[in-house]
């Protein structure tokens, strides 16, 4: 109704909806909501009170499997903290699943993985403005974890044997200002150059859309300084 003008009214807003099969409303908390509409709309005979039931079982259906109703103390979810949150076994799992979701595509020569046993002695570079920022590394709806736990790019290369150099050639995503010497300086004495660069939510997230999918500021210039 606001955004694409399909329907005029809450009214038949409400009935659209649920005649969509749509159960559930996101109401950025307006106290005259399109759902508040639905006993208007059940009076007026726009939907039927058996439809009002089918849509509304499987909602207490979920929140009884969640334990809503029952006294805490039998509730599981009531004694679980952070410790268990953040526990060895989760962590572990999330970096499983990290791995796993990594998407390589172009390995040319077989330049990766880079293994520990073949750094010692050599000469690691990692530029750009995702390489050490950690506020910049999560998504849209992404929790951020304690600071603890976050490895930069940086921060996970240095943990190897090598000598690693650092140059963020922009401070942020936008990279509006670029140093190129820096990163000229640090690429060039480097053996290996891992360079770090996206968009990150300062640029797209829900309701904010870039007009073209290419690298922000000067993050191209970054790329092609770093590798040339």
């Amino acid at each position: 109704m606001l955004g694409h003008h399909y329907t005029r009214t809450f009214l038949e807003t409400a009935v659209a909806s649920m005649n969509a099969g749509c159960n559930l409303e996101l109401s950025y908390g307006m106290r005259n909501n399109v759902f508040m509409h639905i006993p208007k709309a059940l009076a007026m005979g726009n939907i039927t009170l058996q439809m009002l039931r089918d849509r509304v079982r499987p909602l207490f259906y979920t929140r009884m499997r969640l334990g809503e109703f029952d006294p805490p103390a039998m509730n599981p979810y009531s004694a679980l903290d952070l410790s268990v949150v953040q526990s060895p076994e989760h962590r572990n799992l999330s970096l499983e699943a990290a791995v796993k979701s990594f998407v390589l595509l172009k390995n040319v020569r077989g330049t990766l993985p880079l293994r520990a046993q073949d750094l010692p002695g050599k000469r690691l570079a990692v530029v750009g403005p995702f390489a050490d920022n950690p506020r910049v590394l999560f998504g849209d709806y992404a929790p951020v974890p304690e600071p603890r736990y976050i490895y930069t790019p940086r921060r996970g290369l240095e943990t190897l044997l090598a000598n690693v150099s650092f140059a963020a050639g922009c401070q942020e995503p936008r990279c509006q200002q670029y140093s190129q010497a820096e990163v000229v300086g640090a690429a060039g004495a480097a053996d290996v150059v891992v360079v770090c660069l996206g968009t990150g939510t300062d640029l797209e997230t829900e309701a904010k859309d870039r007009r073209d999918l290419s690298l922000p500021g000067h993050q191209l210039e970054l790329l092609q300084d770093a590798v040339q």
